[in-house]
């Protein structure tokens, strides 16, 4: 008996892994970027560290928010618990290589029927019986059923992994960008309150003027009005900022009515692009496009255990304990008992069941590679997308500041000209509207090119400061 045991237990080890070994699906990938001529195809790399890539932006306000989406944004928090629960799945499945054991004592007692006796109607002895089995079971992985679900455990928990950097890096660019939407807010509110205190000395002068019989009402009027449509401007920027200010408690964990951020100007500067050779290594650690190619991984893995029931499934199962109806004797040699069993059991007919999940299985497969090779266009879109908008940003900007000068120097001009009585009023308030039109778009397109520097950062997947191992 135990050299059957022992020869149909090498057999069953031997067994080989049914279903397709994986293979990282071809994506197409461009031969060059647009916007960019010295980038490479991605090969994702979601272990290479970012480092607080937020510091680029030299905020130091920014850098205490960012402290706590780590330990305090709650869809992070839930990010890192389904890492946990993909962790025990993948458990789960590696104990499936083990035997299981299984203990329990038991305590019998029966009174067999007088009618069943050598003599009809003859009284029967009661009898008890005490047992302590143990008892051992184990599948062997002949066809490869368990080492399927362990490779598809072990790849959804690296999906898992990607997901959790990929949700902290969505968290901490969520927040990068409502807090310099927010402080583009506060820049803007305190123009419109510069430009309002302007345009009321504006309004002192022209009621002078018009106590001197020098202009019409109607100067007055519109001096009026121009003042009052600043401050009312200036008070509209509470709205939104009340809201990102809401929208930046949610992000780091904390309740909105007890959270505050004291008003403050757009203080830092887009960061410079870093150079081709950089952002080549870069693509290839998004944590999403790492995390939807191990899903892919995972329903390859799937496949196989789907086509490792059709074969036999292979069980050893053994007892031993001991039984006995005198429980003195109980734990002694007469009392010992064992058993020893080799199956093996294959279904014969299930109406189609099996070739239906082998078929649900090959259709996750397929949507899994979609969904990755979507994920990897949608990373080079990302990136096309915040390096074109910093190129044309960048320009715009230059522009614009050419722009907000020349309204500054005619504004200059014609408040002479005004004071000078050669130029009305209106003309005045035509210039004062353009310089604000033009410095409140300069303050756009400055937060604007924030915002995409931090998509940039987000569309790489970390941050842009090169990590360099020291050589020996």
């Amino acid at each position: 008996m135990k050299k059957t045991f022992l020869t149909l237990s090498a057999f069953l080890l031997a067994g080989c892994a049914v279903g397709p070994d994986y293979e990282r699906p071809k994506v197409e990938s461009p031969a060059a970027f647009k916007e960019d001529a010295g980038w490479k195809a991605a090969e994702p790399r979601d272990a290479v560290p970012r480092g607080d890539w937020w510091r680029v932006f030299g905020d130091a306000q920014l850098d205490a928010l960012m402290k706590k989406v780590e330990v305090s944004n709650q869809t992070v928090v839930a990010a890192e618990a389904q890492l946990r629960i993909s962790s025990a799945l993948a458990d789960q499945a590696r104990a499936g290589f083990w035997p299981t054991l299984n203990g329990s004592v038991t305590r019998t007692e029966s009174q067999p029927s007088r009618t069943t006796g050598p003599v009809i109607g003859q009284a029967t002895t009661r009898r008890i019986i005490d047992s302590l089995p143990l008892s051992l079971s184990w599948e062997a992985d002949l066809w490869g059923k368990i080492r399927r679900q362990v490779e598809a455990g072990e790849a959804t928990v690296q999906a898992s992994a990607g997901d959790l950097v990929n949700a902290r890096l969505s968290m901490q660019a969520s927040l990068a960008q409502s807090y310099f939407s927010l402080r583009t807010l506060d820049s803007q509110k305190r123009l419109l309150e510069e430009t309002a205190a302007a345009y009321a000395k504006n309004l002192e002068l022209t009621r002078n003027r018009y106590a001197a019989g020098v202009v019409s009402r109607v100067d007055v009027a519109q001096a009026e009005t121009q003042l009052n449509s600043a401050r009312a401007q200036a008070a509209d920027t509470g709205v939104q900022r009340a809201q990102l200010e809401h929208a930046i408690a949610v992000l780091i964990g904390e309740p909105a009515p007890a959270f505050a951020l004291a008003p403050g100007a757009l203080a830092a500067a887009a960061p410079p692009v870093p150079a081709a050779g950089v952002l080549a290594d870069l693509l290839e650690r998004r944590p999403d496009v790492a995390a939807a190619e191990r899903r892919v991984a995972a329903a390859n893995a799937q496949i196989g255990v789907a086509k490792a029931a059709y074969f036999p499934a292979a069980t050893l199962s053994g007892t031993y304990g001991y039984q006995t109806a005198n429980p003195p004797i109980w734990f002694t040699a007469p009392s010992n008992f064992w058993s020893l069993g080799v199956g093996l059991a294959l279904t014969l007919f299930d109406a189609g069941r099996r070739g239906a999940v082998s078929d649900q299985e090959v259709a996750a497969y397929d949507q899994a590679v979609a969904q990755y090779r979507g994920t990897v266009l949608q990373a080079f879109a990302d990136v096309e997308d915040n390096l074109a908008a910093l190129r044309i940003l960048e320009a715009e900007a230059a522009i614009q500041d050419e722009t907000v000068r020349a309204a500054q120097q005619t504004l200059d001009i014609t408040l002479n000209q005004y004071k000078a009585g050669i130029a009305s009023f209106l003309q005045v308030a035509v210039t004062q509207t353009a310089l604000l039109n033009a410095q409140t778009a300069a303050l756009a397109i400055q937060g604007r090119r924030m915002a995409a520097s931090v998509l940039l950062v987000k569309a790489l997947g970390g941050g842009w400061e090169e990590k360099r191992e020291s050589k020996p």
